[in-house]
């Protein structure tokens, strides 16, 4: 019977965390539970578990509800849940569908953060572990393959990805804008706020020098400084060592404002009036606004932040419909090399490249036999170019037809010969030894 691909899965977008929860499948082996088999009706499949979606991606000759039953039958058991439940809220793709979605993950336009570039990660992670359990073949290593390479598509040709779409990233993208490279510039976080912290986070992950931690607690301010390989302070020591920061992040949940105007103008002058950044995701506000009227000084809230990243957002949605292009044509191709795992069109595959190869050759010969050569000679000389096409590719042909009537499935022989003979015309380095020396 032919082979079906078919993709089950839980994700944001139909499942709440409770639901991915209770299905997740870290640590799940479908040769182990007994999904997989090689010569059974499901012959590979990969698992997907991250915490925005659990996926399963299989292969079988099955018809869809016995390959459904089949599959929910071991997810379930394996989470030792109710199968009714899972597919209350699964959604399965089959075949063209399947690889497109599979497509769409790994190019990140199903991320509930578009363009994030995680789940490219954690889809390489899970197919590497699929080959160690042996749970995939022909079809699945050819479709996580150019899975990568459409996504390395989407992220080398169109901008999906590079805008800042959090409240933290956005923070530390503007920094950047005002202060170019941050490798000699420090930071203050006064408060513990959980986007500050992830503000600063990603601030030291860009290079910055140091950063200085303020809070109310000396002892939560020196649990911070720990974990940044910062300097600690106490909140009311902070105007003392503002000269020294460039960039400020506050979110103290005060219920007034413990920066004004005032405050900063001496900073400023201690500073000789190089920039200062301040960022304050409090609310209410830590920072009085008149902050921002003073020369040199850039205020940006929590409101400030949003509007960066829903342009971001917006910026990004018009990529993601160029990338929704680049991920149809890979699939078409994907789909291509899919119906040419029929015996039929190798053959015809194998002899046309063959013949043409020999064409082109019998031309190059023909200028440099005498003008006055006669018809017959010509027609000779094709004739024992396509008589050699047809006895090299003999064996290989005969080969092939052998392995499909002795094990029912001739895709790994197929796909290997298309390989050999670069049937589908795939791009190969002049000098590919060198290629991989390189990387």
């Amino acid at each position: 019977m032919e082979q079906k691909i078919h993709l089950f899965g839980l994700s944001h977008k139909t499942a709440e965390v409770e639901i991915r929860e209770k299905f997740a499948l870290t640590g799940f082996n479908p040769v182990t539970v007994e999904l997989v088999s090689r010569d059974g009706p499901v012959s590979e499949a990969l698992v997907l578990s991250t915490c925005n979606r659990v996926e399963i991606l299989c292969v079988g000759t099955l018809d869809d509800e016995q390959i459904r039953s089949r599959v929910l039958a071991a997810w379930a058991s394996f989470c030792n849940a109710d199968p009714d439940l899972l597919g209350r809220h699964i959604y399965h793709y089959t075949h063209r569908e399947a690889v497109k979605h599979l497509f769409s993950v790994a190019a990140s336009l199903d991320s509930m953060v578009l363009g994030e570039p995680q789940i490219l990660g954690q889809l390489k992670d899970a197919y590497r572990k699929a080959v160690n359990e042996r749970s995939t073949g022909v079809i699945i290593n050819r479709m996580l393959h150019k899975s990568f390479s459409s996504a390395k598509r989407t992220r080398s040709e169109t901008a999906v990805s590079s805008s800042a779409v959090s409240i933290s990233y956005a923070a530390v993208e503007l920094a950047k804008k005002i202060f170019g490279e941050l490798d000699t510039h420090r930071a203050m976080l006064i408060g513990a706020g959980e986007m500050a912290e992830l503000a600063a986070l990603h601030l030291l992950n860009q290079g910055l020098k140091e950063i200085m931690v303020a809070n109310r607690t000396l002892e939560r301010a020196q649990e911070l400084a720990r974990k940044f390989g910062g300097r600690p302070l106490c909140l009311e020591d902070i105007f003392e060592y503002l000269p020294q920061a460039d960039i400020i992040i506050s979110s103290t949940g005060s219920a007034s404002a413990i920066i004004r105007a005032r405050d900063i103008r001496d900073v400023l002058k201690k500073r000789k009036h190089r920039p200062m950044f301040f960022i304050d995701i409090a609310v209410p506000r830590d920072i009085d606004p008149d902050v921002n009227q003073l020369d040199n000084v850039y205020l940006y809230d929590i409101d400030d932040l949003q509007e960066v990243v829903e342009e971001n957002l917006a910026g990004r949605r018009d990529e993601a419909r160029k990338a929704e292009e680049i991920v149809e044509q890979e699939v078409d191709k994907f789909e291509k090399w899919l119906s040419s795992l029929d015996l039929s069109p190798t053959i015809v595959d194998l002899l046309n490249k063959g013949e043409n190869i020999a064409r082109r050759e019998v031309r190059k010969s023909l200028r440099n036999l005498p003008p006055d050569s006669d018809e017959k000679t010509v027609q000779t000389m094709e004739h024992l170019a396509e008589s050699l096409v047809g006895k090299l590719y003999h064996e290989p042909i005969v080969f092939l037809k052998r392995r499909a009537m002795e094990e029912g499935s001739s895709e790994k022989y197929i796909d290997l010969a298309r390989k050999i003979f670069n049937l589908d015309e795939e791009q190969i380095p002049d000098n590919p030894h060198a290629e991989k020396k390189r990387k």
